[in-house]
């Protein structure tokens, strides 16, 4: 004799869902106060999530603050997430704000190390790698786990969540190219973050605890600045990234990581979402000179 399975929890109609997507929310951005991180505070705002906003630059903070205009429901505070005890103070001072509840952590926060000598194999410093390790993949590695800690602790919420984490990796970690994208500690660290998500959504979900990665192809923010001046590199985009012929903007990124966390996602956890404008389904054409030869940027 068959027995039915127990019901799950029961998502409110459309007719009776609040306003906003993210409504009654509380949300942890990592590197929230520039590119992608900032667009996606915006998106969350806008969808009626309480944010606390978290970077190393007290000047792009307080600007990210009077741009956002949002006070009554948006925090600053100033974090360098490279070390467990600035983390601790961090997520300490984030429950203070968000009324002792995390229900979302989006870790954005990330460098690209050439200016520390990262590059190919046999260019890469010890610099370059210790620097870009030790900032992508530890400080991922450090937040994540402060926030697992603290959402485990939680209750469950009406739709049977404790909490969300989204985390930050890039086409780069298993998609590479290498003749302008040759950075190899940085493809390295983005690899870390998808396997470390992918091994934390499977021991997490019966804790009711999402975890999730946006893996973005090039975009126009703040740290692709190099590449997006690139006249060569815009030409190689025109074939790599179809969907825009060029650079995505943050709010590409930005509506992904809103369909990542908000409730209404509930069932979706260890996935790798790809917003790339069809980097890793297209070939990329460089240019006829490049074909046979070794670009300068590799």
């Amino acid at each position: 004799m068959s027995t039915a399975p127990p019901p799950g929890p029961v998502l409110p109609s459309s007719s009776s869902r609040p306003p906003g997507r993210l409504q009654h929310s509380h949300a942890l951005i990592v590197g929230g106060t520039t590119g992608i991180g900032l667009a996606t505070a915006r998106r969350f705002l806008d969808e009626g999530a309480k944010v606390v906003i978290a970077g190393r630059d007290p000047e792009s903070g307080h600007s990210a603050l009077a741009k956002l205009n949002c006070p009554d429901r948006l925090w600053y505070i100033q974090a360098d997430v490279a070390e467990p005890e600035t983390v601790e103070r961090l997520f300490e001072q984030a429950r203070e704000q968000l009324n002792g509840r995390l229900d979302i952590l989006f870790h954005v926060a990330g460098i690209s190390g050439r200016r520390f000598g990262d590059g190919a194999l046999h260019e890469c410093s010890d610099e370059g790698w210790d620097t870009v390790l030790d900032t992508n993949a530890r400080g991922t590695f450090l937040t994540n786990r402060a926030a697992v800690r603290q959402m485990m602790k939680q209750p469950l919420d009406n739709l049977g969540l404790r909490g969300t984490v989204l985390n930050m990796g890039s086409v780069l970690g298993s998609s590479p190219a290498p003749r302008f994208f040759g950075t190899l500690a940085y493809a390295a660290s983005k690899g870390a973050i998808q396997s470390m998500t992918l091994a934390a959504a499977a021991r997490y979900a019966p804790d009711r605890i999402r975890f999730n990665l946006i893996a973005p192809g090039l975009i126009a923010t703040p740290m692709a600045v190099r590449a997006a001046g690139d006249l060569e590199i815009l030409a190689y985009l025109g074939s790599k990234q179809p969907m825009a012929g060029g650079p995505g903007t943050a709010d590409d990124c930005a509506e992904a990581a809103l369909f990542l966390c908000e409730p209404a996602g509930r069932f979706v956890t260890g996935t790798v979402l790809t917003v790339d404008g069809g980097w890793c389904v297209s070939e990329g054409q460089y240019p006829r000179h490049e074909r046979t030869g070794h670009a300068p940027h590799a």
